[in-house]
């Protein structure tokens, strides 16, 4: 299949125009050629590629709608890492096993205050049409971990940390819930300051196992796990 990104309003289907170029100058396919294109919300229209010089249509031969999402849910809250192509790994990995959305929280520990979220959503949808999803994961913009807290239900977060001294549990003891957030902090971990305050919020502490990951690790170990249990 091959799976591009466009808006889909009834009947009408309109390819992206980054999508367009990406078909005529660097796939050069043809008029004609079967092609489908999904909103990313869960639509997804089928028909015949249509060339136009340098534009791409789509003749519509059917269109599906409320296509199934991934289940469980899984929000990952991770810090953004020093080296910026860490965190774009994450991103890619953690969408090809369906995650549903991501947000960068800027921690006390946290090296890199300057996020392009363009970009990284960017990378989500090409990450979202290589495996074939339906449905695209939000991207957040970065906020402070305090104001991140205040959006969030506590019932259903978690945050992965190093702390051995302090009580986890283990990620194997996690009820299956229909909605998950987890939080992954920096290089260096959260702070224990952090941690407490974490802990006032009724946020549960978690364990990974017994190595240490790196924040990119966990956050993939974390969305590999999610897509293990999904029904």
């Amino acid at each position: 299949m091959k799976l591009f990104y466009g808006d889909i309003n009834g009947n009408k289907v309109l390819i992206n125009d980054e999508e367009q170029q990406h078909i005529v100058k660097v796939l050069r396919m043809r008029d004609g050629e079967d092609i489908h294109v999904t909103d990313g919300k869960g639509k997804l229209a089928s028909g015949k590629l249509i060339i136009e010089g340098k534009k791409a249509g789509i003749k519509v031969s059917e269109i599906k709608e409320n296509l199934p999402e991934f289940n469980p849910k899984l929000h990952i809250a991770i810090a953004p890492t020093k080296n910026i192509d860490r965190i774009e790994f994450f991103v890619e990995k953690a969408v090809e096993m369906g995650i549903s959305e991501i947000s960068i929280i800027i921690t006390e520990k946290t090296e890199r205050k300057n996020i392009n979220i363009d970009k990284i959503r960017k990378q989500a949808i090409a990450a979202s049409k290589q495996s074939l999803r339906f449905h695209f994961p939000v991207i957040n913009e970065a906020l402070k971990l305090g104001d991140f807290l205040k959006n969030i239900d506590p019932e259903h977060t978690f945050v992965a940390h190093c702390h051995e001294n302090l009580e986890r549990i283990d990620l194997k003891n996690i009820p299956q819930l229909q909605q998950l957030t987890f939080l992954i902090g920096p290089e260096g971990d959260f702070s224990e300051k952090e941690i407490a305050f974490l802990a006032e919020n009724k946020i549960k502490a978690v364990s990974l196992g017994n190595q240490r990951l790196r924040t990119e690790t966990a956050g993939v170990f974390v969305a590999a796990w999610n897509y293990y249990n999904m029904i």
